[in-house]
């Protein structure tokens, strides 16, 4: 199987590994089919888009009994709980109550591991005695091996195997299982899914969208917490970086709570831009910059890089074109009791460089003592367009600088879809500035975006000749 380029992490997993161990090659291919692609996290995303027909083995029907829900429900676009239900054969030995805790231990391995399953029950014909479910995997043919034989023996338990009619019913099955089931045959199949608060935000492809009102259901009904379901209708490609949206279920309230970096944030999600997968990349520049520094936040959002630095007893610009965001921004500001370190604006980006930060920089750059002087950062966190404002830079002051180790880092984030992200993003940077960057910036792989689409950030020191212009001896006072 290695050939095929399996990982071990798949090789790994407990269903994989029980399931693997006791079927046939076909059996085992089609477990290595279900699940190629799934990703364990809070972000959970099935890639496989194809399925292979092999001969079916009695492995094989249990493996689909127990995992899937009733097939009648394949095509059901209105999700009906009740059809979900279906009754499996399985295995299961007969215990004498006082005794169920030691059996479970000596033979957890044969015992049936399913979440949300009872592995015991109660027996109908005896009250003194229980039933002890076992993985029908392991027990293909109702019957155990010599090693649990040997154990039973010993618990003086009856080695005989019984058949038991165990129900399961929309509850027992996991999202997953259940949207395989309904979606048809061989389309990819997605339960992922970013959570903002009570929201979870989906991205469905054209396929699933005519189960979407049955997918968000299904995600608030596993997801504990999530009350509200969304699906993005477009790309963010507006002024202001949010997304028209479509709730799929639950309620129609897309103001929400999060936290981040044990900072919290309130924001109406149908009208900012917020992304959960960000908070790392937060917390990274948060810590490159020390008390004292001077941070400008060109493009702030709702605060989630200028309230932290604030909160580190940072000086902070913060500054958003959206009405929304400035809002929300002051009121995160409130909330977060950093409303007097944070001075913001609500300006084009273009705008707050050439106004308020030249301002800043003059001032900073020029007057303070070499020991005073606070290192000065800017963030330009606009992924899509960041790097066409860095010509902004081209002799932004006049002068001479006092010291070229005084001069403010650029953190600067863009997308590119290259062979070689970091040099793309390089070589955009320095078509902008006019200047090479050659040993003089440093390249970081926040995320990957979309199948060859990263985003990256590149750090770099505006180069003094880049940033000040230097006055002709002839040009008088003017």
């Amino acid at each position: 199987l290695w050939r095929f380029g399996y990982s071990a992490r798949l090789l790994k997993t407990n269903h994989f590994r029980t399931a693997a161990s006791n079927t046939s090659f076909p059996a085992v291919w089609m477990l290595l089919v279900q699940y190629s692609g799934r990703i364990p996290g809070l972000f959970v995303v099935v890639k496989k888009n194809s399925f292979f027909t092999m001969p079916e083995t009695v492995e094989d029907k249990a493996n689909l009994e127990l995992y899937s829900p009733h097939p009648e429900v394949r095509g059901m676009t209105l999700l009906n709980r009740e059809a979900f239900k279906r009754t499996v054969v399985v295995p299961v030995v007969k215990v004498k109550k006082e005794t169920v805790n030691t059996l479970l231990k000596s033979i957890k391995h044969t015992v049936l591991q399913r979440p949300g399953l009872k592995r015991v029950v109660e027996d109908p014909e005896d009250e003194d005695s229980r039933l002890v479910i076992l993985d029908p995997h392991k027990i293909p043919e109702f019957s155990l091996g010599e090693s649990e034989q040997e154990v039973l023996k010993q618990l003086n338990v009856s080695p005989e195997v019984s058949k038991y009619n165990l129900e399961l019913t929309y509850e027992n099955f996991k999202s997953e299982e259940i949207l395989r089931a309904v979606l048809p045959e061989g389309q990819e199949v997605t339960s992922g899914f970013s959570r903002v608060g009570h929201i979870a935000h989906l991205n469905l492809r054209d396929h699933q969208l005519p189960y979407r009102h049955l997918i968000g259901q299904v995600i608030i009904d596993k997801n504990p917490g999530i009350t509200c379901v969304v699906n993005k209708t477009n790309i963010i490609d507006s002024t202001y970086r949010n997304f028209q949206m479509e709730v799929l279920a639950g309620e129609s309230n897309l103001v929400t709570k999060v936290k981040e970096n044990n900072i919290a944030y309130e924001l109406d999600f149908s009208k900012v831009y917020w992304n959960p997968r960000l908070s790392t990349e937060h917390g990274r520049i948060v810590e490159i910059l020390k008390p004292g520094d001077v941070l400008f936040d060109v493009f702030a959002g709702i605060g989630p890089f200028a309230i932290p630095a604030a909160k580190k007893k940072c000086h902070v610009f913060a500054n958003d074109l959206n009405p929304e965001s400035y809002n929300w921004l002051l009121h995160n500001c409130k909330l977060n009791k950093v409303e007097n370190k944070i001075k913001a604006f609500n300006m084009d980006g273009r705008d707050f460089l050439l106004g308020p930060v030249r301002e800043e920089l003059s001032k900073g750059l020029q007057v303070l003592k070499e020991e005073q002087k606070p290192s000065f950062h800017i963030v330009m966190n606009l992924p899509a367009l960041a790097v066409e404002f860095l010509d902004v830079f081209r002799h932004l002051l006049v002068g001479e600088p006092c010291s070229t180790a005084g001069l403010p880092t650029v953190h600067c984030y863009g997308f590119s879809k290259h062979d070689n992200p970091a040099k793309d993003i390089q070589e955009r940077a320095e078509a902008s500035l006019g200047t090479s960057l050659d040993g003089r910036c440093s390249t970081y792989l926040v995320r990957n975006v979309a199948p060859n689409k990263e985003m990256l950030c590149i750090s770099f020191q505006i180069p003094a000749d880049v940033l000040y212009k230097r006055p002709c001896p002839d040009e008088g006072e003017e």
